[in-house]
């Protein structure tokens, strides 16, 4: 496989992606700060909604774990192992079974698992039934299988070529598990547009308010930034080109935005403040659900009431 085949020099992709991270890394880190701020803000201790500080704060730690790995990486490639690595920097970054790579990879693995789980829990919520979330489940541990497979050949392979990680056995797992991680998002997300969507459409000839299409478009609109960094991460994989480094690194920020994106705008909406814990994390409006019905204001009553009490009076 020529250079041409592969795309750009692996010095140039690693830091290519260490500065789009970082500029993702940033937008993350500003809504980690909204999500905490507004799901604690003048609330005491046990109102907190800790399921939703708890995963906020694990990704908030897993990104950042990513972000300074990346940044020893570039720093040992570039400065402390410029001159001494034979092959210079690209062969350096090149070297797939480094400790520094096997442990992003892991970090990778682990911020992947969250943040399907976080999405097949919301389905588990919204359908309260386990049924529905038995392929998804099973999907998911598909997907970690092959994300452990993939970093255990990432430790194991022989040479410190780049291209073990489009072949050999550790390009057959990055393949299972960029593809998997594809198809569970998007079925999982796909599953719980499509009960609010069922939702929304029966309440929407009785509802006298903003039903809950907010809380539709926003889901989608996560699902859509994570499926598309997935999408992109797959094509490269398939050009067996060296964007894949990039797409890989820039995929664990997207992963936390994609999370607090939910949270801040749904909040935001007072309009859907009900559905937040049942829709997003599932406690504090698990009893109950969804509504299926929103109260109808008997205005022409009132209105008489009213005009019995002036008269009355």
């Amino acid at each position: 496989m020529s250079s041409a085949d592969i795309g750009m020099p692996l010095d140039t992709a690693t830091i290519m992606s260490t500065v789009l991270e970082g500029i993702l890394y940033g937008f993350s880190v500003l809504m980690f700060i909204g999500t905490i701020w507004i799901f604690t803000y003048k609330k005491r201790m046990e109102n907190v909604n800790q399921p939703v500080a708890v995963v906020a704060v694990l990704l908030f730690l897993l990104s950042t774990t990513h972000m300074v790995i990346e940044i020893i990486r570039v720093e040992d490639g570039l400065v402390k192992s410029r001159d001494t690595f034979p092959g210079g920097p690209a062969a350096f970054f090149a070297d797939v079974k480094q400790k520094m790579y096997v442990t992003k990879s892991a970090v990778n693995l682990m911020q992947t698992l969250l943040g399907d789980g976080i999405v097949i829990y919301r389905c588990n919520v919204v359908w309260k039934s386990v049924r529905v979330i038995i392929l998804p489940c099973m999907m998911w541990c598909a997907v970690a299988v092959c994300g452990s497979c993939k970093v255990y050949y990432l430790s194991q392979t022989p040479t410190s070529n780049a291209k073990s990680l489009f072949t050999d056995e550790t390009g057959r797992w990055t393949a299972a598990f960029i593809t998997l991680t594809f198809a569970t998002n998007l079925f999982s997300s796909g599953l719980l547009a499509y009960r609010i969507w069922t939702i929304e459409r029966r309440v929407s000839t009785v509802r006298t308010r903003k039903g809950i299409m907010p809380i539709l478009r926003v889901l989608v609109d996560a699902a859509i930034l994570y499926s598309v960094s997935n999408c992109s991460a797959i094509i490269c994989f398939a050009r067996s080109n060296n964007g894949l480094y990039v797409i890989g690194d820039m995929i664990n920020p997207t992963i936390s935005i994609a999370f607090y994106m939910v949270f801040i705008r749904i909040a935001i909406n007072k309009d859907t403040q009900e559905f937040i814990s049942t829709v997003c994390v599932g406690t504090g409006e698990t009893d109950r659900g969804i509504p299926l019905h929103y109260p109808i204001q008997p205005l022409r009553t009132s209105s008489t009431a009213y005009k019995q009490d002036d008269t009355s009076s």
